[in-house]
């Protein structure tokens, strides 16, 4: 088990107050610097803008009448100084229209004078949460600037660069996202993407296969249960949702959710509190809900398969998941990354992808996505003999797709790529004894998507 991280304190924020009313800044700073804030305060102009421009603040709260500064004029030079930094005025009456038109250049908000203390308060919290969230996104844009990396997931191509943006302005938001692609296509490591750059990224990460159960043991895992609801139940349990309090919790294709339970699901999301099996008082959460699926949840509405309600609830946001397919592009990024990560696992050398093999690569369909890639590139490693991946380390069924091997019993020209597939899963089924846990991983998809494909190949498959 791995070692527990210790969370991060974050930083006391910090303020300046500038005004030349001295008792004004006195009067603030003594309150506002009691433990929730650092704060410090001027009477001049010239003075608060040597100290922004040597230790920016995170606010500054300031009148916008100094008698040696225009007011407006210094708060775009502390801002050009420090953008991050967000600007609060303090203004008398006969000062609200030039504090109006402040607002237009920069400044976050304005208050009349005389100013309440809690109304100041309000204001400052408005105000550092912004903050946040551009220091977030300005962090994340840093992460991913000049690089082919965003975290876990890997990708240049122009589909992946925009999912990395999207990651980028949704990840600091408090909304639902759903995740749409197919299998082995990485929904889960973008789900743990825009949980590690949210705001909820020191809290847990709860993933749940909505696919993986029947629909009492769905309600057991997500809710919980009370001792004695049911035989067996010895004592209470916490559902992951409970267990998730403060985090993200990740609803793995969620397409397979049976209605009743979507009909719950949607209570919760709606509600923000549920009741656990036999249980008779609610449970407050908060959680932010990312789901994905490898399905089309519009058709599975039209079908009524699929509640639109809960759709509507899940997609405020929707990011949508290229195949390997169509980002090609990628591959040599991926597949040597893959190289890398294999040779670590097996304490081999890193050996050199030859041309020969890239080129089979960009050719082959990849059912399997990303998944499958990187199933590939293992098993090239542990075959690799040499300093160099040849393609008889590749699999053979890859081969005979790409028609660089002529395969045995050679299908018709007219045979549609889809057919192929259905094929070298057949033969992996087989090869595996039919052991669909083993053929799933072999194959980089999931046993549900398996479970799909046989039984569009055969109804009678074992």
């Amino acid at each position: 088990m791995s070692p527990v991280s210790k969370h991060k304190i974050p930083p006391v924020p910090k303020i300046y107050i500038l005004d030349d009313e001295v008792i004004t800044v006195q009067r603030l700073v003594k309150a506002l610097g009691k433990g929730d804030y650092e704060v410090e305060g001027f009477i001049s102009g010239k003075e608060a803008l040597n100290k922004v421009l040597s230790a920016p603040p995170d606010l500054i709260l300031m009148d916008i009448r100094l008698q040696d500064a225009d007011g407006i004029d210094l708060m775009q030079r502390m801002r050009a100084a420090a953008p991050d930094m967000e600007v609060i005025l303090m203004t008398g009456y006969a000062a609200i229209d030039q504090a109006v038109e402040a607002t237009k250049k920069g400044a976050f908000n304005y208050l009349e004078k005389p100013i309440k203390l809690q109304t100041v308060r309000d204001a400052i919290n408005e105000a550092l949460v912004m903050v946040r969230q551009k220091r977030q996104k300005n962090r994340i844009y840093q992460e991913i600037r000049g690089t082919e990396q965003f975290g876990e997931i890997i990708g240049a191509s122009p589909a992946m660069k925009s999912i990395f943006k999207t990651i980028t302005q949704v990840a600091p938001l408090d909304c639902s996202v759903l995740l749409q692609g197919e299998s082995g296509t990485g929904k889960e490591l973008i789900a743990r993407a825009l949980h590690g750059n949210s705001p909820r990224r020191d809290k847990p990460f709860v993933s749940f296969n909505c696919g993986a159960f029947t629909d009492e043991l769905i309600a057991n895992e997500l809710f919980g249960h009370e001792k004695g609801a049911f035989t067996g139940a010895v004592s209470t349990k916490l559902g992951l949702l409970e267990t998730a309090e403060g985090g993200t919790v990740f609803l793995d294709e969620i397409g397979e959710m049976p209605l009743a339970l979507q009909v719950k699901l949607l209570r919760v999301i709606q509600e923000r509190n549920y009741m656990r099996v036999g249980g008779t008082a609610s449970v407050a959460i908060d959680v932010r809900f990312i789901a994905a699926t490898n399905r089309n949840l519009e058709k599975m509405v039209v079908a009524k398969e699929f509640r639109q309600d809960l759709y509507y609830r899940l997609k405020v946001v929707m990011i949508e998941l290229p195949t390997l397919r169509q980002r090609i592009e990628d591959i040599p990024l991926l597949a040597g990354h893959f190289v890398r990560k294999a040779a670590a696992r097996f304490s081999k050398k890193v050996p050199i992808l030859s041309k020969d093999v890239l080129s089979e690569l960009a050719r082959y369909s990849f059912p399997g996505n990303v998944r499958e890639l990187e199933n590939i590139m293992e098993r090239a490693v542990a075959l690799c003999q040499g300093n160099t991946l040849k393609l008889a380390n590749l699999p053979p069924d890859m081969l005979y797709q790409t028609g660089i091997v002529e395969q045995p019993q050679t299908a018709p020209d007219s045979v549609e790529i889809k057919d192929l597939e259905m094929s070298h899963i057949s033969k992996v089924y087989r090869e595996t004894g039919y052991n669909q846990t083993e053929t799933a991983r072999r194959l980089g998809i999931s046993r549900t998507t398996l479970w799909r494909r046989l039984r569009n190949i055969s109804p009678n498959q074992p």
